[in-house]
């Protein structure tokens, strides 16, 4: 059973899917690991350290030459795949429904695709989720950001010439990434409120710290935990809580996603105008389209007075500790199944049908199959 692990192609990407201590892992489940030179330099991880740990680290052709199974952040040009094995399993993100073509050309190609952002929010499921565990690290992130660009001081600080009174920051949106970031906020020392369309996450946000902050009677639960999409009676009520709320805000952090359609709407230039000057809010979910009313991907913008930000990928802007969590994720994955008389994994119905794209040429998924 051989792995490989190929160089991230993707614009600004700098994470890898192994580092040495899964690399050891793998190895000690019986299977060989290849590794492109130089996959890790970004997340500061060298060539002689995979080495040191067990992996072949070799050229991109001879890495995936005859691999069973080829592990990725993002799903690698189907090009890249030559050399691999018929039938071989990619395990990495693939953004099936923004890249439908080339989830056809893994089709076309007889890969096995298993889309990782699919995993079902399931108990067994929880460590093998990489949305998870790469969420936790940009709402992290997002704080921090925001806080350097912030041109005032998070905690509340007495000080002979004067008290300087703790900044305000509002969440919107209190999934994964949500929460961690009203527990970095409350951290800084910030005064911390937050709110979703989800009535249930009230606890949470109290449990950290935080004051919920909801529009009454509204709510929007999906399938999985997720958020569903507003009504359009919903998102007025909600509008006219969050211009209540957000005008009084140094600070505003978006992070709400609905999957596989584009970011809602949260913010809008009128609600921004109402603002302080120098406040800032950081949209977590501009590169699927932006909660917030003009935010430009990896750009600050001025709007009244307001900085306006957020970044493409913000886990790769924590390259190391992204990729040491998401590398356990596919580990997770493929140790929870591997039998070991074959010595290779061996996937259920339940995690298999949910997670697999393609297979024997087709695709097989029903959820992208039934967004078509």
């Amino acid at each position: 059973m051989k792995i490989a692990v190929l160089k991230e192609r993707a614009a600004g990407e700098t994470r890898v899917a192994a580092t040495p201590e899964t690399v050891k892992k793998l190895s000690g489940l019986g299977a060989s690991v290849a590794i492109e030179e130089g996959a890790g330099e970004a997340a500061a991880i060298s060539d002689a350290a995979y080495v040191e740990a067990g992996a072949e680290v070799c050229p991109a052709a001879k890495a995936v030459a005859d691999a069973d199974i080829v592990m990725g952040i993002n799903a690698p040009d189907v090009m890249a795949l030559a050399g691999a094995k018929p039938g071989a399993w990619v395990a990495a993100t693939f953004d099936p429904f923004g890249q439908r073509e080339r989830v056809d050309a893994y089709a076309k190609g007889g890969f096995e695709a298993l889309a990782m952002e699919f995993m079902p929010r399931i108990t067994r499921a929880q460590s093998m989720d990489v949305l998870s565990s790469q969420s936790n690290l940009a709402g992290y992130k997002a704080v921090m950001a925001a806080a350097n660009q912030f041109g005032r001081a998070f905690p509340m600080m007495m000080t002979a010439a004067g008290t300087v009174s703790a900044a305000k920051v509002f969440i919107m949106g209190v999934g994964v990434a949500g929460l961690q970031a009203i527990a970095t906020a409350k951290r800084l020392g910030a005064q911390v409120s937050a709110t979703d369309v989800r009535p249930e996450t009230a606890e949470q946000i109290k449990s950290l710290g935080g004051k919920p902050v909801f529009a009454e009677g509204l709510e929007a639960s999906g399938e999985g935990g997720y958020a569903a999409e507003l009504t359009d009676e919903q998102k007025a009520a909600q509008a006219e809580m969050v211009s209540a709320h957000i005008a009084k805000q140094d600070i505003v952090i978006t992070t709400a996603l609905i999957p596989g359609r584009a970011a809602p709407r949260l913010v809008s230039d009128a609600q921004i105008a109402t603002m302080k000057q120098g406040s800032v809010i950081f949209d977590l979910a501009v590169a699927q389209g932006g909660n917030v009313e003009g935010s430009v991907a990896d750009q600050v913008i001025e709007k009244h007075g307001v900085s306006i930000m957020g970044f493409s990928n913000t886990p790769a802007h924590l390259a190391a500790d992204s990729s040491a969590l998401f590398s356990r994720n596919l580990f997770n994955f493929l140790s929870a199944f591997w039998d070991k008389d074959q010595n290779k994994p061996v996937l259920d119905e339940e995690i298999g049908d949910a997670i697999r794209l393609t297979k024997g040429g087709e695709v097989v998924n029903q959820r992208l199959s039934a967004a078509s």
